[in-house]
């Protein structure tokens, strides 16, 4: 039996194969390398010794994914296919909704054709009511400031109302918070096309020289240093999440939203100060003005991941900025 991954090729969706794979799973890829590179997969092999079945396609496309299962004895998905810039959703709203919707749509009536019942969701802390205290727990309202967020709460909708007419279905909800780092060996890591929407690749690139300088988006945010503070995440804690989360899907049916954070809030000049002081290496910045919808603070009430799927993130801020400098050092220009 197998594991299909969607948007396999991806940032998370790459480290998410090689736990797995270490982990004697069988995992089949569908991506379209929209915003990926076939690379990821190859070095994802060389760091399992694994063969990956990959097809290159759209995971809006029902047929292609119907015979994708049918081919490979699918027994569960992880959903990670979709646009992810929140500010690009903003200026094209239209293109998010369309893909992100329709391939959540497409992919659960395939799953229907086939009987395959389990389901993990890449969903987002996006989907949380922006103006409630920190920190967010699954059980908090929702509401959303960007179409992006919008997409991530559709979808968990969609996913519920589906698993209440099928109650066979498992669907596991997980709600990051912010992913950083890479793997430790360098070879995988954050490969962002144009210019990054995240704060940690913005460094990496400002520091190895592809970038003049990082400008941070507003001093004055109610914090400790005036930053805006943020749940920093390492991708491979992440990618453990997400091995957690199958295991779970196989024995409890119905629908669970799960936080994957560590619960402890950095700012943004304390990740480009722990950068600088692990890294030994200046990063140049300037202060710009806030953008709007930014929050001063966000970051996760991880209790439930611990109790339900037995997770729990173990690498430091100081393990991130480590190995997010390995990664950019070793490939300047990521997977290109």
């Amino acid at each position: 039996m197998s594991i299909l991954v969607t948007g396999g090729a991806g940032y998370i969706a790459s480290h998410t194969l090689v736990n797995l794979l270490e982990k004697g799973e069988s995992a089949v890829v569908i991506d379209n390398y929209d915003n990926s590179s076939p690379e990821a997969l190859r070095r994802v092999k060389q760091l399992t010794g694994k063969e990956i079945k990959a097809y290159e396609g759209d995971a809006c496309d029902e047929e292609l994914l119907v015979r994708i299962m049918h081919e490979n004895a699918v027994e569960s998905v992880i959903h990670f296919a979709g646009h992810k810039a929140v500010g690009e959703s903003v200026q094209k709203p239209l293109k998010y909704y369309r893909n992100n919707l329709d391939s959540t749509i497409s992919l659960l009536s395939a799953m229907k054709r086939c009987g395959v019942t389990q389901l993990i969701f890449s969903s987002s802390a996006t989907v949380y009511y922006p103006e409630d205290e920190v920190p967010f727990r699954e059980d908090m309202r929702l509401g959303c400031i960007n179409p992006y967020g919008w997409t991530k709460f559709m979808n968990e909708q969609i996913i519920r109302d589906a698993a209440k007419a099928d109650p066979d279905l498992s669907c596991v909800l997980l709600r990051y918070f912010n992913p950083v780092g890479a793997h430790p060996s360098g070879m995988i890591g954050e490969d962002p096309s144009g210019i990054p929407n995240n704060l940690m690749p913005y460094i990496c690139q400002t520091a190895v020289g592809l970038r003049d300088h990082l400008t941070i988006f507003g001093n004055d945010y109610n914090t400790h240093d005036g930053t805006g503070v943020r749940d920093y995440l390492h991708v491979c804690d992440l990618a453990e999440g997400h091995a957690c989360a199958v295991r779970y899907a196989r024995s409890h049916k119905g629908v669970e939203a799960i936080n994957l954070g560590t619960g402890v809030g950095y700012s943004v000049l304390d990740m480009v100060n722990a950068f600088q002081k692990v890294n030994n290496i200046p990063v140049k910045y300037v202060i710009g003005p806030r953008r709007p919808g930014d929050l001063d603070a966000s970051y996760a009430d991880p209790s439930k991941a611990e109790r339900l799927l037995g997770w729990k993130a173990t690498r430091t801020l100081e393990d991130m900025c480590r190995d997010g400098w390995n990664w950019q050092s070793k490939n300047p220009k990521g997977y290109r």
